[in-house]
């Protein structure tokens, strides 16, 4: 019998999940739980099970819903009869670059209907176009750093038909991903991994016996600014193994670049000033690359004379130190050079196909962000990630009237916090737009720090400000917390320094798809000693959590909330029976008592079977629907609605209580195997 009440509370939360505002519904995980636990009898299994349901109301948000301007597309006729590779060896360079102009409307067309990442993909045409015609993928191996700009690659690979269907279910992946083409040989989604992957190609091309050994990273000036670019560069150097790295540099390396902070306004990260400085004479580069190539006929002792002179002269003309840092690693350096000029980028780019040298080799190549279409170079962001939007205007269309963001909430609780508080600091790596904390660099800069792409420098950072007295906020998305996880374990939690980790985009994230959903933050938390984790349920919640953060002063603690928006004053009364005129302002919240959950709706006394459900976070709003459907459907069935609030430390009186008084519970979370499922089966095991 307990089987099919279980199967009918599954449906009721999954036909709630369906009917929800979210974007797409995140996976939960269902346990049953019987009074049989009072008796220690062996606990039921976990299961999770997973919806992806866009709502027609959003279909326009998710790019499924085509615009309604009267834009009439390019015609494209050399793109027409490119579908892979080979098909632009024949090209003249007249035909390459009309394929350029055609190629980079073909992007934006087919990204103003789905959204994506639009400008990085924009500033990227010409070189893709050119290591394409040069290089012979996917044999000589190509590699794109995060790959938010691997759109031209993905069109000119055979995908170009499959673009209605980017960033959605079952459709084409914002980013190279090594199941969906051959020619997308290393998946990516997070940065500073592409130089790693590209030498390890390398070598392994090498002691399998390759005839060919052509392997190319990828990589801007703000992903170059995680510290994995600089321990593979130094490994390439040491192995002296062949390979290229081509430096992208657009000046764009946070999002939005520009934000106030401590170091000012410009771009994150000491290298970003330095390429800024690198070569600039394009004669005197043009003849260093004769002098070289005849360089290398020489015998050895004289190569290495015309090496000194050459590195002189780049010192005497530039004094320059990027050149130089990249020189020290190992590599020989070229630069810097005109992205967008192929005249000059493909005979360069044959010249480092055809070399001899064994040597590692940058490029350092300049492109502009979102260039060819002003809408994105006007913007501030280039509109770098973009929903559905106008061609002629690029006016994104965006709902309007929402709830503010979860984002923003926390921005703004941070700001209130700082208004009373001298200590309080922000801390973000190169999202201070994603994490809201722009908002608070225009307020407090000297208090805000973008450290650029170096999660794990941005925890152990905050860790060194707590030691002497600060109350710092590391404000981090849940799937980029991963990289700094040795740092959590390491500099906060053993040593039990008050970091306040506020983890962004916890669960699900709809179209950006694995590489950024937030699945596994409860669960790598979960495991440690002496941290709180907390989960808002509304934005309520996540203003009293950031202030229960913000008194906690003899550990870490951590508060993951999710992509989108809060819910209103009237959707909160409905739902949760909240007494609201309007949402309240972090000024008018108190903390929460640590530890403590509580129950939203009760179970009917008289009926004949009872279920609890425990929710951790934003779910909560399902399990409330879930109850009511339930209950109109079964009306032998009465359903308790409990938020957990934490996950450490569990409230563990609620949890024996829903036990005891109900014959099933189960837990609903965002999450993955391991979390706050296993620890509230954990405890009821241990009873």
């Amino acid at each position: 019998m307990f089987g099919r009440h279980l199967l009918a509370v599954f449906a009721c939360l999954c036909l709630a999940a369906e009917a929800g505002v979210h974007a797409f519904v995140p996976a939960s995980s269902f346990v049953g739980g019987l009074r049989s636990f009072q008796h220690k009898e062996a606990a039921p299994r976990a299961g999770r099970a997973a919806l992806w349901t866009p709502q027609p109301k959003l279909r326009s948000v998710l790019g499924i819903q085509m615009q309604d301007s009267n834009y009439v597309p390019k015609p494209k006729p050399i793109l027409d009869r490119v579908n892979f590779p080979s098909d632009l060896k024949s090209l003249s360079m007249a035909e390459l670059k009309q394929l350029a102009y055609e190629l980079r409307w073909e992007v934006i067309e087919s990204v103003s209907k789905t959204g994506g990442h639009l400008s990085s993909s924009l500033g990227v045409t010409e070189l893709t176009i050119a290591l394409h015609y040069v290089f012979n993928a996917p044999e000589d191996k190509i590699i794109w750093d995060v790959a938010h700009q691997c759109y031209p690659h993905k069109m000119l690979t055979g995908r170009r038909s499959r673009f209605p269907s980017l960033r959605q279910w079952n459709g084409l992946s914002g980013f190279t991903k090594r199941k969906e083409s051959e020619f997308d040989c290393f998946g990516a989604g997070h940065s500073s991994t592409s130089i790693s992957a590209a030498l390890g190609m390398s070598v392994g091309k090498d002691l399998t016996g390759k005839r060919t050994n052509n392997c190319v990273a990828v990589i801007g000036d703000g992903a170059i600014t995680g510290g994995m670019a600089y321990e593979a560069m130094n490994c390439a150097g040491y192995l002296n193994q062949r390979m290229v790295v081509i430096l992208n540099e657009n000046g764009q390396v946070s999002l939005p670049t520009g934000t106030p902070s401590a170091a000012g306004v410009v771009p994150a990260g000491a290298l970003s000033s330095s390429t800024a400085q690198l070569l600039s004479s394009r004669p005197f580069q043009d003849a260093r690359q004769v002098a070289k190539g005849i360089s290398g006929l020489l015998p050895e002792d004289l190569q290495k004379v015309t090496r000194k002179i050459d590195e002189f002269g780049r010192g005497f003309f530039s004094g320059e130190e990027g050149a130089v840092l990249f020189e020290e690693l190992g590599f020989y350096y070229v630069g810097p050079i005109d992205g967008h000029d192929m005249d000059n980028l493909i005979p360069i780019l044959q010249n480092l196909r055809d070399s001899p040298n064994q040597k590692p080799v940058l490029l350092h190549v300049k492109t502009e962000k979102g260039y060819g279409y002003p809408p994105a170079l006007k913007a501030s962001d280039k509109m770098h990630g973009v929903g559905v939007f106008d061609v002629p205007t690029g006016v994104q269309r965006k709902p309007k009237g929402l709830p503010p963001t979860y984002t923003s909430i926390f921005a703004n609780t941070l700001c209130s916090l700082a208004r009373q508080d001298s200590t309080v600091v922000g801390i973000t790596a190169a999202m201070p737009g994603g994490t809201g904390l722009d908002a608070f660099g225009k307020f407090f800069p000297k208090r805000t720090f973008d450290v650029g792409i170096a999660e794990q420098h941005a925890v152990t950072f905050a860790a060194g400000m707590a030691v002497e007295g600060l109350k710092p906020f590391c404000a981090i998305y849940s799937t980029f917390l991963q990289r700094g996880y040795d740092q959590v374990v390491h500099d906060c939690v053993i040593q039990r320094l008050p970091v306040r980790l506020m983890v962004d985009r916890a669960g699900l994230v709809g179209n950006d798809g694995p590489t950024h959903h937030g699945c596994f933050d409860l669960a790598y938390l979960g495991t440690l000693p002496d941290i709180v984790i907390m989960a808002p349920a509304d934005e309520i919640e996540l203003m009293r959590m950031i202030k229960t953060s913000y008194a906690i002063d003899n550990m870490p603690s951590c508060v993951r909330y999710p992509r989108g928006n809060g819910y209103g004053a009237e959707s909160l009364n409905k739902l949760f029976g909240y007494d609201l005129k309007e949402v309240p302002t972090p000024e008018q919240v108190s903390p929460l008592p640590v530890g403590v959950g509580r129950v939203i709706r009760k179970a009917p006394k008289d009926a004949e079977i009872k279920v609890a459900v425990l929710s951790l976070g934003t779910r909560l709003v399902e399990a409330v629907k879930a109850q009511r459907l339930l209950q109109a459907s079964h009306t032998d069935i009465g359903v308790t609605v409990a938020d957990a609030r934490f996950m450490k430390p569990l409230d563990e009186e609620l949890i024996r209580t829903l036990a005891a008084e109900h014959d099933v519970l189960i837990t609903v979370e965002e999450g993955a195997i391991g979390g706050f499922g296993d620890h509230v089966l954990h405890k009821l095991a241990v009873d």
